[in-house]
């Protein structure tokens, strides 16, 4: 279960992944590795509409997505216009994916590293916590975040270093950042989302919220 905080704009979609194998012993495959460039087909399209709405709902408790703090579905975009978008694992891969090309932020999370409960709220003013393996910090004060037992792993911008997955990796958590704002397209990214990791061989279990 996943409790959620009340938000006018917030449109979750969350699910529980299991692989057939640990992340490391199963190469993305080049089908998805392709779908990481900005003209590959896909049934969705990003723009300037759907990164302004979504640059809407972080800034609804007063977060700034601005800088280094832009929403990760930019990076993404800026990264893949760069041709500096690679592939990191099977899970992470997919997600890019329908991320790119959504809009939307996505976030994944190592079920083997977070301890529940789970909740979904803005996190709190002074908030912080590291995001690489450089040791790099955010401050997600305002930031609409997954928590776990220990506190803040994900949001829309940057996810915890030490919940992200890993070479032995199995089972996963994902949740979907949208906003109401984009009627329909949330669940729209859900269904290929859903669609990729299935033809990945994954078992895709919904999260009720």
């Amino acid at each position: 279960m996943l409790e959620l905080c009340a938000h006018p704009l917030l449109d979750v979609a969350a699910f529980t992944c299991d692989f057939t194998a640990p992340l490391g012993a199963q190469p993305s495959p080049d089908w998805l590795q392709a779908l990481l460039r900005l003209e590959a087909p896909a049934p969705l399209k990003s723009d300037d509409d759907v990164r302004g709405h979504v640059r809407d709902l972080l800034r609804h408790a007063g977060f700034k997505p601005t800088g280094r703090s832009k929403p990760a579905s930019e990076y993404l975009v800026r990264a893949a216009g760069e041709g500096a978008l690679r592939s990191i694992n099977a899970a992470v891969d997919a997600c890019n994916v329908v991320s790119l090309h959504s809009g939307l932020p996505i976030s994944v999370v190592d079920l083997a590293l977070a301890r529940p409960p789970f909740r979904i709220e803005p996190a709190p003013a002074g908030q912080q916590y590291v995001f690489n393996a450089g040791g790099q910090s955010i401050d997600v004060g305002a930031l609409v975040c997954l928590f776990d037992a220990d506190g803040p792993c994900a949001n829309p911008v940057k996810d915890a270093q030490r919940t992200k997955t890993r070479d032995d990796t199995t089972r996963t958590l994902s949740v979907l950042w949208g906003t109401r704002a984009l009627p329909g397209r949330t669940r729209a990214a859900l269904a290929w989302y859903r669609e990729l990791l299935e033809r990945l061989g994954a078992q895709v279990t919904p999260v009720a919220g």
